[in-house]
C-alpha cells in the first residue's frame, strides 16, 4: 500500500517530528551539561561530562535522521502506519498521559490502580474480581518494594495521606 492511500500515514512526518524532538532534548542536555561543567576535576569527571557526550551522540544521530529524511523527502513513499494502527497507539497513549497527570493529584498508587483497572477491563476484558485483585496487588507490591524495602518515597495523594502512608 502506498503512502498516498488514505488508509496509511507516510513515514516522512513521524521521522521528522521525532528527530526534531530528540534534537531539542539533546540541545537541553548539552546546554545543561555545559552549565554544570564537562571537564575534569581533581577527583574525576565533572557532573556534566557523561551527559554531555550522551547529548552529543543523541544530537548527531537525530540530526543525521532529520537531514536524511529532508533530503529524501520527495522520494520517500514508505508507510509508517495505517490509520487503524495509529488509533490503537492513541488508545494507549491518551490513558498513559492521563495517568501521568493523575499522579500529581491522586498519588502514584491510586493512579496506578485506576490505570491497571482501566486497561484490564477495556483492553483485556478480564473479570471484575481479577481486575480488582491485580489493580490492588500491583500498587501494593510497589509500595512494599519501594517504600518499605528500598526506602524510596513515591508520590503520595490525598488517600495515602489520609491513611498515614
Amino acid at each position: 500500500m502506498s503512502s498516498s492511500s488514505s488508509e496509511a500515514v507516510s513515514v516522512r512526518w513521524p521521522e521528522v517530528a521525532v528527530a526534531v524532538f530528540l534534537l531539542a532534548i539533546a540541545g537541553l542536555v548539552i546546554k545543561d551539561s555545559l552549565r554544570i561543567g564537562i571537564g575534569w576535576s581533581d577527583d574525576g569527571p565533572k557532573s556534566g561530562y557523561f551527559p554531555f557526550y550522551i547529548g552529543l551522540a543523541l544530537a548527531l544521530s537525530s540530526g543525521f535522521v532529520l537531514i536524511k529524511q529532508l533530503i529524501a523527502w520527495r522520494r520517500t513513499d514508505e508507510e509508517f502506519a495505517e490509520r487503524s494502527q495509529l488509533a490503537q497507539v492513541i488508545s494507549v497513549l491518551v490513558p498513559m498521559v492521563i495517568y501521568v497527570a493523575l499522579i500529581a493529584w491522586l498519588g502514584i498508587y491510586l493512579a496506578s490502580f485506576i490505570l491497571i483497572a482501566y486497561f484490564m477491563k477495556k483492553h483485556g476484558g478480564y473479570s471484575w474480581v481479577l481486575t480488582t485483585a491485580v489493580a490492588l496487588g500491583v500498587p501494593l507490591a510497589f509500595f512494599l518494594v519501594f517504600e518499605k524495602w528500598f526506602l524510596v518515597l513515591l508520590p503520595k495523594g490525598p488517600i495515602e495521606r489520609m491513611l498515614g502512608m
